[in-house]
């Protein structure tokens, strides 16, 4: 390391003013930051807080709540691919075959926004934010493991110029930025993103009567042509896949990171008790699905409305984007009470866009993202009433 820091030192001189390489000084600060804590000081600024908790931490205790998800997700796609094409495979064989279709995924969203954000960083001469650390692995986790690296990379940086730099960077942005990039594949390539199949063959054919739509894909379907959507999932020849423990534990098709309910919720664990995600917003948006499901259940009307109400908490990515989505510290409410709102109306639309329009059977990106908007106006009426309940125990 002290090698490692020396040459940081010796390279130092070129990045400052006056340096050949002054342009590039935010490249060469967010570098050395990654590694080392920064090598200078404030001062004469009076009185200072200082936290170990900064904006790295934070987003590499997101990262880091997330590896379960990605490593399961890495066993069931070999998993998927080993069950669509009817072949036998060990742990390690189904792992092999998931890490080769997640891996250039997460490489491709990586490569792709950094140098995307290390561009504006250049041009805007501003520093290098910490934020796509968490971005960069959230855009590779919601996407299916068959979707074009080339989308992807198209996807990375859409998000990151509009859903973000349009705003002025990390912290600015009104939007979830993973999630721009899904939506922007959504609607722009709605075969890659929104398919029944979203399991990988690689140079092989399924086995007959192989279908890999997605849960939320057969109560879409039931709802177009009037069948039982419990009764076509269960008619095909891999009966039973959609009992609720295989779509708890995610032995499901589905976006790479999504499909694991268990997975997500450890991530959720580590970021409770490290006080990165908030408990209340996780906690509301499954609390605002389920009783939506429950007044689907109670008002009926086709069968996508009669799925129990607990299966809409473990199908598509409700858990993935109540854990890691819309708890995103920037985008989302920021009172207490705010949250409790903010969560529960993303619960109560997602289940609402899922069986009242077909057209987009996953809600949860669409509620996400509409909910983003009004958070500030979520926030805004919950102080301001706040202010006129103290007004009114004021005395003069």
């Amino acid at each position: 390391m002290k090698a490692l820091q020396n040459l940081f030192d010796n390279l130092k001189p070129n990045f400052e003013k006056g340096g050949k390489w002054e342009k590039f000084y935010t490249l060469y600060e967010g570098h050395r930051t990654i590694v080392f804590a920064p090598d200078s000081t404030t001062s004469n600024t009076g009185t200072q807080i200082k936290d170990a908790v900064d904006l790295k931490r934070v987003m590499i205790t997101v990262v880091i709540a997330m590896i379960p998800a990605l490593i399961f997700g890495m066993w069931n796609v070999g998993h998927q691919h080993f069950i669509a094409t009817g072949e036998e495979a060990t742990l390690l064989a189904k792992f092999g075959i998931g890490a080769m279709k997640v891996v250039p995924i997460l490489i491709v969203s990586y490569a792709v926004g950094l140098a995307t954000e290390f561009v504006f960083c250049v041009v805007r001469n501003h520093p290098i934010s910490e934020g796509y650390l968490v971005t960069g692995m959230l855009i590779g986790l919601i996407m299916p493991a068959t979707i074009p690296l080339w989308q992807v990379a198209l996807a990375t940086i859409f998000a990151v110029v509009i859903g973000k730099e349009a705003f002025g960077g990390t912290g600015m942005n009104i939007l979830n930025v993973a999630l721009t990039a899904r939506a922007f594949l959504y609607f722009a390539y709605p075969g890659q993103i929104s398919g029944d199949v979203w399991t990988y063959f690689g140079d092989k054919q399924p086995v007959d009567g192989f279908s890999g739509a997605t849960v939320l894909a057969y109560g879409a379907s039931a709802v177009s042509n009037g069948t039982d959507m419990m009764q076509d999932m269960a008619g095909h020849w891999y009966d039973g896949m959609f009992s609720f423990w295989n779509m708890f534990l995610g032995i499901i098709p589905g976006s790479i990171g999504e499909t694991s309910v268990v997975m997500i919720l450890i991530g959720a664990l580590i970021l409770v008790f490290t006080n990165v995600g908030s408990w209340k917003i996780i906690v509301s948006v499954f609390a605002g699905a389920y009783a939506m499901g429950l007044l689907f259940n109670a008002v009926g009307g086709n069968s996508y409305m009669m799925l129990p109400a607990h299966f809409h908490l473990v199908a598509g990515g409700l858990a993935f984007g109540a854990v890691f989505m819309a708890t995103d510290p920037v985008s989302a409410a920021q009172t207490e009470t705010g949250k409790w709102i903010y969560g529960f109306m993303i619960g109560i639309l997602t289940v609402l866009i899922r069986v009242l329009n077909p057209a987009y059977p996953e809600g949860i990106m669409l509620a996400i993202l509409f909910m983003n908007v009004f958070a500030p106006l979520i926030d805004y009426y919950v102080v301001d009433a706040n202010k006129k309940r103290r007004l009114k125990r004021a005395t003069i």
